[in-house]
């Protein structure tokens, strides 16, 4: 029988984890080349983009599963 601490935790998925880390990139990346756009760069804005999409892309992934490690 197991704990109900062990239980009741969650379980990591590496598919879904590789999933959600893209997905965030990916809207990061592409809100980035709007942005861009709309400047005159999209070149910069994907850059830009993708600077702070790397961190916002871990940061969310640990914040989802932290509790199943």
């Amino acid at each position: 029988m197991m704990p109900t601490a062990i239980a009741d935790r969650p379980t990591f998925d590496p598919l879904s984890a590789g999933g959600l880390l893209l997905g965030v990139l990916f809207v990061c990346v592409g809100a980035g080349a709007l942005v861009g756009w709309a400047a005159g760069s999209v070149g910069i804005g994907i850059a830009i983009g993708s600077v702070i999409g790397i961190p916002a892309a871990i940061l969310t992934v640990y914040r989802v599963y932290r509790e199943a490690v």
